[in-house]
């Protein structure tokens, strides 16, 4: 399967999931009157939307480059990204407005049996799918779909959260039925709401930070320093390298420095070389390569960028000063 199925597919596959633990937390929580479960609900409502804005923006981010778009489409994913963050921040604002409401009006709530085990459901649900779209996501290196999966993988945290209060006030009517413990179900709202929000911020910070054109992960930025300085002493420095991405595509720049005798066609295969073992690292990557000529005259960009030693430096002195 293509990458592009697999995403459409992991997707997909969120959208189905969502839709009913949607409707069966709804049903739920009207029917036992339990706030934590119509907050999950909502956050499922929540999860639901970012799915189905992943699922069009892997699908649209995939297009290729045209007249319009020529540095393509992948910026679609990292503006579903913090779509689905600003839709996550709205929902714990609902989430804290309701808990407060159930303070001031506290309601009994019904038949708790039915909502311990629709939170155990939406658990296992939950934490099948978002591990199923972390994997896919990692491996096709797709913003939305992480986002996406962070999204359930939070819920997989809140529901587990209500579950557990749910499960505290049923066991204590069974067993202490003079204790009044329904003010467990608000508190647990407000613990998803904090959750939420914390999710919220993260996914912000990830999917808004490519918009920007923030550079590469450092651990990137070193991997293609490293290339570049194992076809020394062909190639005698290396400077102005600028990195940026979008969505799931890498855009590569820098200088490199070699020999003034070096012929066109040499440095054509040189940077060739190059440009293929980088799209073999980061597949869809654009490299664009500029080649300079090395006369030794080490101004402060050429210095810093150089992986020559002082002797080979001095070398290319006294051979630039024959000339």
């Amino acid at each position: 399967m293509s990458q592009e199925r697999r995403k459409i597919a992991a997707a997909l596959l969120s959208v189905i999931s969502n839709i009913t633990l949607l409707t069966t937390k709804i049903i739920a929580g009207l029917l036992i009157g339990s706030v934590s479960i119509i907050s999950e609900a909502i956050h499922s409502g929540i999860d639901l939307l970012a799915a189905v804005i992943a699922l069009i923006s892997v699908r649209t981010s995939s297009l290729p480059a045209d007249e319009e778009h020529p540095f393509g489409h992948g910026k679609i994913e990292n503006i579903s990204g913090t779509i689905e963050a600003l839709l996550i921040f709205a929902a714990a604002i609902w989430i804290i407005y309701e808990a407060a409401r159930k303070f001031i009006r506290p309601e009994p709530l019904e038949a708790v049996g039915w909502g311990v085990i629709v939170m155990a459901v939406s658990v296992v649900i939950n934490l099948i799918v978002s591990e199923n779209l972390f994997r896919v996501g990692r491996e096709t290196d797709s913003v939305a779909l992480q986002a996406d999966a962070w999204h359930l993988r939070t819920d997989v945290y809140t529901s587990a959260g209500v579950l557990l209060s749910l499960a505290i006030i049923g066991i204590g009517r069974q067993y202490r039925p003079d204790l009044y413990l329904d003010w467990l179900d608000p508190v647990a709202a407000l613990a998803v709401a904090a959750i939420i929000l914390r999710a919220a911020y993260n996914l912000t910070v990830q999917s808004a930070r490519d918009l920007m054109d923030v550079q590469l992960p450092p651990e990137e930025a070193a991997w293609i320093r490293g290339l570049i300085m194992e076809h020394r002493p062909v190639i005698r420095g290396f400077h102005k390298m600028r990195t940026r991405k979008a969505g799931h595509f890498r855009f590569i720049e820098f200088h490199i420095q070699v020999d003034s005798k070096m012929s066109v066609e040499d440095a054509h295969h040189l940077t060739d070389e190059i440009s293929r073992r980088i799209r073999e690292k980061y597949p869809d990557s654009t490299v664009t390569i500029h080649v300079e000529p090395c006369r030794g005259d080490c101004l402060d960009e050429c210095l810093e960028g150089c992986i020559m030693n002082g002797e080979e430096r001095s070398g290319i002195r006294r051979e630039a000063g024959r000339v």
